[in-house]
């Protein structure tokens, strides 16, 4: 199969058919900046919360995590997805992700990420987040109602997307 996408200038020359179907009005940039930071479930982390997902469970934020901060041992239950916009983040020395440099954990992936000297990032959760007790039972699960609860606490829940 293969597909074949029309240009812009063919939609406006040969009928408006198409252009009748755009959903209106435009969704608009959200300015983040205004947004302030807060501290999140894991020590050294601050979030910014964007988007719920009620069926997946799923969230999407901006976290920040401090210089020297090594996060707890966590269980991810859905797929996330992590692009680094400042700073750095490891798991091991001989990988270290960097400005610009994005990753994928697949759901089921247990681990514990450092970073040397602070970093942000902006994560797409595709579900719940377990954190690991000592013991490997689950201490505790961050979904989308957690995330919504928390940014209501906080005074920043009226700009995220539902």
């Amino acid at each position: 199969m293969s597909v074949m996408l029309c240009t812009a200038e063919s939609q406006k020359t040969h009928g408006s058919a198409a252009r009748d179907r755009i959903t209106l009005p435009y969704p608009r940039f959200q300015k983040l900046d205004p947004i302030p930071w807060r501290p999140w479930v894991m020590e050294g982390v601050q979030y910014k919360l964007l988007s719920v997902n009620s069926r997946s469970g799923g969230f999407t934020c901006m976290l920040k995590v401090l210089a020297g901060v090594e996060a707890p041992i966590h269980h991810h239950l859905g797929a996330i997805e992590v692009m680094v916009m400042e700073g750095d983040i490891c798991y091991e020395d001989a990988d270290i992700g960097g400005p610009g440099d994005y990753m994928f954990e697949p759901a089921g992936d247990i681990h514990q990420p450092r970073t040397k000297d602070g970093c942000v990032l902006f994560c797409v959760f595709d579900g719940p987040i377990a954190g690991l007790a000592p013991d490997g039972s689950i201490a505790g699960i961050v979904d989308y109602r957690v995330m919504l609860e928390m940014a209501e606490r906080d005074g920043v829940a009226a700009g995220v997307h539902r």
